[in-house]
């Protein structure tokens, strides 16, 4: 086709769906755009949204002119992320980590990856923007024990110390502000540790607690949303069993709105 006549007839395409020439040209750039970031999502989140059935995996597209916002945690927060997504969607862009965050010394490894894979010039049609808040928490994961990859508090051996705990959750702080230095970090407590809890020993997330605000104490300008506290005097009536640290969907949403009613007032 001569180069004259296909021009022609991508004029009158994108004057049929109201839009010029390089206004249809931009669209389609930017279609391509989203296409390109969201199958580079999927892939990275694997098969972790199918497994937690729940959609805070689903990928969410950065609007301008809108703040944008992060979710660090384990499967606490990946089950109240999308109350958290639902009730701010007007207001913010809100993502959070492509996979269960597990334990602190695994918070730096996946924050890189998020942005080697998602962020320019890793991915090169990728997102391109600045945290405007970064809402995180790690604890649970430390503080339980494995032996290999099973729970066992009887044969296994803690992941972190209460020591190392402490070390890596400095590390994370510096690391947050000298890699988001405009951002407004929260770090949410631990959520409670039942009695007979598999794995975990109850009152450990008192003690790990403990250990954060000794970090937290040295970094004034990070922002504490107890979710213990929050959660301590609902645990029996919202936990999914005796025993089990995760809560039903009451539980759950009550826990997304704390959240979503923290970080709204950050904004």
């Amino acid at each position: 086709m001569q180069r004259k006549k296909f021009i022609k007839i991508l004029g009158f395409g994108a004057l049929g769906i109201g839009l010029a020439p390089m206004a249809f040209a931009k669209n389609t750039y930017k279609k391509t755009n989203e296409a390109i970031c969201k199958l580079t999502w999927d892939a990275l989140c694997g098969k972790i949204g199918k497994a937690y059935k729940t959609d805070a995996f689903v990928y969410v597209h950065p609007r301008k002119r809108v703040p944008n916002v992060f979710i660090y945690g384990d499967s606490i927060s990946i089950a109240y992320s999308s109350t958290v997504m639902k009730l701010l969607r007007e207001k913010a862009n809100v993502y959070r980590l492509f996979k269960n965050g597990g334990s602190s010394d695994q918070f730096i490894p996946n924050m890189d990856k998020l942005e080697q894979s998602m962020f320019q010039p890793g991915l090169e049609q990728g997102w391109k923007f600045d945290w405007d808040v970064i809402h995180f928490n790690v604890g649970l994961h430390d503080l339980k024990y494995l032996k290999g990859k099973n729970l066992n508090k009887k044969d296994g051996k803690q992941v972190s110390s209460i020591e190392t705990y402490k070390e890596n959750l400095e590390g994370i702080c510096q690391y947050l502000k000298t890699k988001f230095p405009k951002a407004k970090l929260i770090f949410a407590t631990t959520t409670p540790v039942p009695e007979n809890a598999k794995g975990r020993f109850k009152g450990d997330s008192i003690k790990y607690n403990k250990g954060a605000l000794e970090v937290l104490a040295n970094h004034p300008d990070i922002i504490i949303n107890d979710l213990y506290t929050f959660t301590q005097p609902h645990r029996e009536a919202w936990e999914q069993a005796p025993g089990n640290v995760h809560y039903k969907a009451l539980g759950f949403n009550k826990q997304g709105e704390e959240v979503a009613r923290i970080i709204d007032e950050v904004l």
